[in-house]
């Protein structure tokens, strides 16, 4: 399983789309067997849950993602977890132990319509 989770420095981004790039781990039996970083490659509409598709991601986690966004990911077959905050060693950590819960919070605030929404 590819967990990928949007970042700035080591913090998880507060919006997907603007965040600096995606820390992808690989995890199998409950064990982070390596990661790697995928640098965002620009903020396009519809272009990110193909992109982390395509580079083998199941999950997605981070801060604000709007309701379109979120759709496209179901539709590329990757779960998404909202509405998370803190170091990436926290949340990965919170995540395999099966403790971080997806808020489900859609970023719906005007500033952020194009970043999170994905339109």
């Amino acid at each position: 399983m590819k967990i990928a989770i949007a970042k700035d420095g080591n913090m998880v981004s507060g919006h997907f789309g603007h965040c600096e790039g995606f820390q992808v781990y690989h995890v199998e039996a409950g064990e982070v067997l390596g990661n790697e970083f995928l640098e965002n490659p620009g903020h396009r509409p519809g272009f990110l849950p193909k992109y982390l598709s395509e580079n083998g991601a199941n999950i997605i986690i981070a801060g604000g993602m709007g309701a379109t966004a979120q759709e496209l990911f179901k539709d590329n077959g990757i779960e998404v977890v909202v509405g998370v905050q803190g170091s990436l060693e926290s949340i990965i950590n919170q995540f395999l132990g099966g403790n971080l819960v997806s808020s489900k919070s859609v970023c719906s605030e005007h500033a952020h319509k194009d970043s999170c929404g994905g339109h």
